[in-house]
């Protein structure tokens, strides 16, 4: 494959401001080794529409015909997370690279699968905030020891999201059997950007809150029970040595959006902050340090999609980079891309924290 364009159908390319339009879209249009070729959704009508809005060559209302459609090369899965298992699996039994949005599975039972049958697959998951070029140089930072021993760090993020209030089309994310709530997603990508920098979780002490156990569903009127916690204090320890303090927080205003990560060593410090309203995995973050660095890369994707709403500005920039590495591994039959297997690894530490909350032990 490495001669040739690499071929794209994803599932889930709905045209009302959703997240594939918005992040996916134009991080294919940024990168000429990957092309856009089949969109899918669950109605023909919509489908349709995607494909004339996004420029996709073909359109299914079935997502099955897409993923075994021969020309096919890589399948990216953007659905709610409850579909994922059955698409993924079809998409890796048929052979495919597959791109999953994060979480991969409901649970841990179904990451596991998936990750199983990817074998030697070619896989990439959506924890893209981890690829972002000031993530990156901050960990190259930290790893050549240019700010001598780490001592400490702290992290402070917010959502806009899992807050007081959400739409009915959004209520499935806080019910625990869908695997898809503040945890999954908001802690599940804070926590992999403080791993990509300071090295593996070793150790948890957490505490959890659900601020808002009721919420108002805009559009109806109605009030939704909340399953998952919405709130989060932790303390991790990382392989670097460095104690972690953080804490997500969960419903805040949109100009009030920050995420900060800052790291004191013996000889400097170093800082990551962003402010995109939805989370660290959304938008570019800004790279600080008392010591000299090479800048960070360019986003190989920059700018909102057809499709974006304005709350989604710059999703693509994250998501480029994971279909940049991704691209790189297909053409050379490599693996660099953090993938199923990583996806695994997420979903487990976020059951640790959730079980150090729950049970008050460190884990």
């Amino acid at each position: 494959m490495a001669s040739k364009v690499i071929r794209v159908g994803i599932i889930g390319a709905d045209t009302k401001a959703s997240w594939a339009g918005a992040s996916h879209i134009p991080a294919l249009a940024a990168q000429p080794q990957l092309v856009l070729a089949a969109v899918a959704t669950r109605r023909e009508e919509s489908a349709r529409r995607a494909a004339e809005l996004f420029g996709a060559e073909r359109w299914y209302a079935d997502p099955y015909e897409l993923i075994n459609d021969p020309s096919i090369d890589l399948v990216t899965v953007a659905v709610k997370v409850p579909a994922h298992r059955e698409l993924v699996l079809a998409a890796l039994a048929a052979g495919k690279a597959v791109y999953s949005e994060s979480p991969l599975g409901a649970n841990i039972a179904q990451t596991e699968e998936m990750a199983a049958a990817a074998g030697i697959l070619h896989t990439a998951i959506g924890l893209q905030g981890s690829l972002n070029p000031s993530v990156r140089r901050a960990a190259e930072i930290i790893a050549q020891g240019r700010l001598g021993r780490v001592l400490s760090a702290r992290v402070a993020a917010t959502t806009f999201g899992n807050g007081p209030e959400s739409m009915s089309a959004y209520e499935y994310f806080d019910k625990a059997d869908a695997g898809a709530g503040f945890m999954t997603i908001a802690v599940g990508h804070v926590l992999d950007v403080v791993e990509t920098v300071l090295g593996d979780i070793a150790e948890i002490d957490a505490r959890t809150e659900l601020l808002w156990p009721e919420v108002k569903l805009a559009d109806t009127g109605a009030i939704s029970l909340r399953e998952v916690p919405d709130h989060l204090d932790a303390i991790v320890k990382t392989s670097s040595g460095a104690p972690v303090g953080v804490q997500v927080l969960a419903g805040v205003p949109v100009p009030d959006a920050w995420f900060s990560l800052k790291v004191r060593g013996a000889d400097g410090w170093l800082r990551l902050t962003g402010n995109h309203p939805a989370g660290v995995q959304v938008g570019d973050l800004t790279l600080t340090s008392s010591v000299e660095f090479d800048a960070p890369d360019a986003p190989v994707a920059t700018g909102t999609g057809p499709a974006a709403a304005e709350i989604w500005n710059g999703a693509s920039i994250n998501v480029g980079e994971v279909y940049a590495s991704l691209a790189r591994d297909i053409a050379d039959d490599t693996h660099h891309t953090p993938g199923f297997a990583h996806a695994a690894h997420n979903s487990r530490l976020v059951a640790r924290v959730e079980k150090a909350a729950r049970t008050g032990v460190r884990q």
